[in-house]
């Protein structure tokens, strides 16, 4: 049974705030899906727990996802195997995030029977409420409440009779700022139908409701959200970090405040996203693609927690958040980072020394932060400076996005010589007033006006006539974001 491609094409840049987003998945040819799926399904063994869902609930993989497609087209990638078997072979978040109210029903009719037929529990995320991203970077879902819970019910009528678990709308719950009270009131209404439409059609369904994150509302907040939306007769429970960096330890923390804010209903359980926590959030809580991040706790339902149901890869590692690349694009260089900045790994490759990053396949989900902080412009400005040397030097520099204060640009160094670049250094200076607060793919250290930016563990080596893109950073600016000059790579001026 081929399982259909669910996500559409729309990318989101970003927010200045430690809020998140999205994921998704594309096709892969039969072959590929054969030679993957003994690889595809990560056995969770326990006791039963007092939770909603079983400690020994195995998760299932989606052998459509983007890393999956990735993996599949580059066997050769020195970074291939770590990222098979640490990323590719683990379950994550199936998302729906495609407003197809023709085909829902037959799209999750499709997943929930491949994974019930696999003994499988899939992890379906549903991301098309309306005014969804409050009009931002993901931008998108039904047209109206009317059109959603239609919607919906086609969605849950796909279910069958399969054991499934269904987050409900990330940022749904914890970002609202753009409604009106009537439009909140639409929101409450088409969330708590939402629930119990899934409920009715598949008693074996678990559904868990918005709780944003634990440095995002108060508990009290969030809960008084929640049970504006029903969340005591619409669901199973909670979630929370879908997209984020918090540390786990955090997220179950608030997450039982947040229980307690709403009188500690016996029905109700915790869910955490740990796909990206293991280093916890960078300084500054930056979300956009940060750093020096880490996988978190491998998808699990054997939490030692009563109160917690389960740890989930809800945003699948390596595809990016609008930053490095197009948001739901995977990266290769996103993923192995995931890996190699964790305590333990194994099947660590060493990438050759000539080889560049490859080009990353785009994913077909939506990638967006919630906050409650201005959106940026999600269309590209035009390249402030391109910069070409007499010699072996080309550097060019990018703005992705821009908005109000901040902005992200990207870097692409092409290695136009004859012998490889082995680490590599690039210098420019800022015209404006701009300050790096984040880089991905290099080191940044800046002094004054001058930017220094260097290369990682990952992505020193360029080939003759190779190109190396995925790198970037994230900044700030109060009066001028004027395009930079002055480049230099590894001390050759490129201007």
């Amino acid at each position: 049974m081929r399982v259909p491609d669910l996500f559409d094409r729309r990318g989101a840049s970003a927010r200045p705030d430690p809020a998140r987003r999205r994921r998704g998945a594309v096709a892969v040819g039969a072959s590929a899906v054969a030679m993957l799926t003994l690889a595809a399904v990560t056995q969770l063994t326990g006791v039963a727990a007092a939770g909603s869902i079983a400690s020994g609930t195995q998760f299932y993989v989606y052998p459509n996802s983007a890393v999956m497609k990735w993996d599949a087209a580059n066997p050769g990638d020195s970074r291939e195997p770590a990222i098979a078997s640490q990323i590719a072979s683990q379950p994550q978040g199936i998302w729906f995030a495609n407003y197809n109210p023709s085909t829902v029903q037959s799209d999750a009719s499709a997943i929930t029977s491949a994974a019930a037929a696999a003994g499988k529990t899939p992890v379906l995320v549903m991301y098309n409420i309306p005014n969804r991203d409050c009009g931002g970077a993901s931008t998108g879902g039904a047209p109206d409440t009317a059109s959603y819970k239609s919607y919906v019910q086609s969605f849950a009528n796909g279910l069958g009779t399969h054991q499934v678990i269904v987050i409900l709308e990330p940022d749904s719950l914890a970002l609202q700022t753009c409604l009106s009270s009537s439009q909140a009131a639409d929101r409450d209404a088409a969330l708590a139908f939402a629930g119990q439409a899934i409920h009715a059609a598949d008693p074996a369904a678990k559904v868990y409701m918005d709780a944003g994150h634990s440095s995002w509302n108060s508990p009290s907040a969030q809960a008084a959200a929640l049970n504006a939306a029903s969340v005591k007769t619409s669901a199973d429970g909670i979630f929370s970090n879908v997209s984020n960096f918090m540390n786990t330890s955090d997220e179950v923390n608030y997450d039982k405040q947040v229980l307690s804010a709403l009188g500690n209903p016996s029905n109700l359980h915790i869910v955490v996203d740990t796909s990206r926590n293991g280093n916890g959030p960078a300084p500054g809580n930056p979300w956009c693609d940060p750093s020096g991040r880490a996988l978190g706790q491998p998808p699990t339902a054997n939490t030692g927690d009563p109160a917690v149901d389960a740890y989930l890869w809800v945003k699948p590692p390596g595809e990016s958040d609008g930053c490095a690349d197009a948001a739901g694009t995977f990266d290769p260089a996103l993923a192995y980072a995931l890996i190699v900045n964790g305590p333990t790994r194994s099947s660590s490759p060493t990438p050759s020394a000539t080889s560049a990053s490859p080009s990353a396949s785009p994913s077909n989900s939506p990638s967006a932060s919630a906050s409650p902080s201005q959106s940026p412009s999600q269309s590209p400005s035009s390249s402030p400076s391109a910069s070409v040397g007499s010699g072996p030097c080309h550097v060019t520099y990018a703005n992705s996005s821009t908005w109000p204060g901040g902005f992200t640009a990207s870097v692409t160094i092409n290695n136009t010589g004859t012998a490889p670049i082995n680490g590599w250094t690039v210098t420019f200076r800022y015209n404006g007033d701009q300050k790096v607060t984040n880089a991905w793919g290099a080191t940044a250290s800046q002094s004054g006006a001058t930017v220094t930016l260097t290369n990682v563990s990952y992505d020193g080596s360029i080939a003759p006539g190779g190109t190396l893109t995925g790198v970037g950073m994230q900044g700030t600016w109060t009066s001028s974001n004027a395009a930079p000059s002055n480049f230099t790579l590894n001390g050759a001026a490129c201007s």
